[in-house]
């Protein structure tokens, strides 16, 4: 019996009769926000778990849903950050930053193609293994100094190539779990390139921008979008609320220690991961 191919189980996907619940939608994308908001982060690796899991879409649906949402953060973080904060701290960073994008949106562009070719199993395993990767990551961070000295030399010829094959590796991520980014992209800049924890907020947003605006048109290319319903009951409400949460996490940064709470968070996330992607065979 012939194996339905990947662009087959999406249209089916597609047909499934989906039960949309908007306001659980908004629910849960508050707390995230404001967890995001309290780490630094915006909470899309979080996201995931509950687009496949509470509302029930198939992992080939959650990841572009979830980088809609992102999108909207990423868009909002963009506008309220350029009315607090300068982005001429960004300035001398900018080849870091321009390398970084470049290897982002080759990944993004190319890890969307990669997972049309996975079957629906295929693509939960990866994202366990990715989500239970970043979950590891945010308990390490927690547990390194906040302060080291940069990890790779000053000059431009170390840090450019270094900053294009980062970047490959933060756009493959982006476009197969459907978030910004700035779980890798924020340590990466922090302890590779010496980079201020402020700064390095900054700059991850500019990075991000450009690879989730490429990964969506990817995946908008490839028909997921059609059903606008999920974009109405999902994404917008999700959308509203990851913000609202994120300006709360936001203002309530420092009451509790970020180190603490990341190292909480990265074992949530590995639980939240094997409890909605690892499959009984």
């Amino acid at each position: 019996m012939r194996k339905p191919s990947a662009s087959e189980e999406m249209k089916v996907n597609a047909s499934l009769s989906v039960q949309y619940h908007p306001q659980l939608a908004f629910f849960y994308a508050v707390p995230i926000g404001v967890l995001g908001g309290l780490i630094g982060l915006g909470g899309a690796e979080f996201r995931l778990p509950v687009l496949a899991g509470v509302l029930r879409y198939s992992a080939r649906q959650a990841v572009p849903l979830n980088l809609a949402v992102s999108l909207i953060t990423i868009a909002a973080s963009l506008i309220i950050r350029g009315r607090t904060l300068s982005f001429e701290t960004v300035m001398p960073l900018l080849p870091v930053v321009m390398s970084l994008i470049a290897g982002a949106i080759i990944t993004a562009f190319l890890g969307v193609a990669w997972a049309g070719r996975l079957s629906n199993e295929q693509l939960e395993r990866t994202i366990l293994v990715l989500l239970v990767g970043v979950g590891i990551a945010l308990i390490v961070e927690s547990l390194l100094p906040q302060k080291i000295p940069a990890l790779l030399p000053a000059a431009l010829s170390w840090r450019i190539p270094a900053g294009v094959l980062f970047g490959l590796a933060i756009g493959l991520v982006s476009s197969l779990l459907g978030v910004a980014g700035g779980e890798i992209i924020i340590p990466t800049l922090v302890f590779a390139f010496g980079v201020d924890i402020k700064t390095a907020g900054t700059a991850s947003l500019l990075i991000s921008f450009p690879t989730v605006l490429v990964g969506l048109v990817k995946y908008t290319s490839q028909g997921v979008f059609r059903n606008r319903s999920s974009l109405k009951n999902t994404v917008a409400p999700m959308g509203v609320g990851s913000v609202l949460g994120a300006v709360v996490g936001g203002m309530l940064a420092g009451v509790i220690p970020a180190s603490a709470l990341k190292f909480v968070l990265g074992i949530i996330l590995n639980i939240s991961a094997f409890r909605v992607f690892q499959k009984p065979r």
